[in-house]
Order: structure tokens, then C-alpha cells, then sequence
């Protein structure tokens, strides 16, 4: 079965940075589609960023300039390095794998940012 473990979260202070990974176990990883996505409390959980198995990277608006997702498929690993984090960027992030046939979520890595 596929199976996702994030780590990388924490406590940082504003302006810091994060890098969150997320190993993938389980699937075919080079043609998956991956994304990260967090959810704060009380609030719906929202996309972060999506890679597609070609590369191409999409993100949401209130991260562009700051987030950077990227993969390794040697290592079946995504990443999200998050620079010039701020308060509003605090949440519990998540992994998300699309594949052929299903969708599959990570448990989740809190990400706490301090002002």
C-alpha cells in the first residue's frame, strides 16, 4: 500500500525558513502527481503547491516568491523549502500523492511560526 511520512516542521520565527519533506513509499513515484497542503485551525485545508511527474509546479498565491516544492525520484521524496515564513503560515502541513487510482494523504507536519 502507499504509504507518505512528512518531517521537517517546527518552530520557526518569522523570517525564517522550513524545509518539509515527504517520503513516498509504495507507488510509482516518477509518475505521480504531488502536492503539499495545510490546514490551520478552524479553517479548511488548502493547496500550498502541486508538482506534476513532468516538473511542472503550480502554486498558491499567498506562497509564490516564498515556497519552492520540488522532488527527487531517485529518493521518492518531495519537498516544499519555505522561505520568509510568517505567522499567517502557520498550519499543519500536508503531503498529498495522486495516483492512476487513488489519492492518498500524509499524516501531517505542524509548522509553527512565531512573530
Amino acid at each position: 500500500q502507499v504509504q507518505l511520512v512528512e518531517s521537517g516542521g517546527g518552530l520557526v520565527q518569522a523570517g525564517g525558513s522550513l524545509r518539509l519533506s515527504c517520503i513516498v513509499s509504495g507507488s510509482s513515484f516518477r509518475r505521480n502527481n504531488l502536492g503539499w497542503y495545510r490546514q490551520a485551525p478552524g479553517k479548511q485545508r488548502d493547496l500550498v503547491a502541486t508538482i506534476t511527474s513532468g516538473g511542472s509546479t503550480n502554486y498558491a498565491d499567498s506562497v509564490k516568491g516564498r515556497f519552492t516544492i520540488s522532488r527527487d525520484n531517485d529518493k521518492n521524496t518531495v519537498y516544499l523549502q519555505m522561505n520568509s515564513l510568517n505567522p499567517e503560515d502557520t498550519a499543519l502541513y500536508y503531503c498529498k500523492v495522486t495516483t492512476a487510482l487513488n489519492v492518498y494523504w500524509g499524516q501531517g507536519t505542524q509548522v509553527t511560526v512565531s512573530s
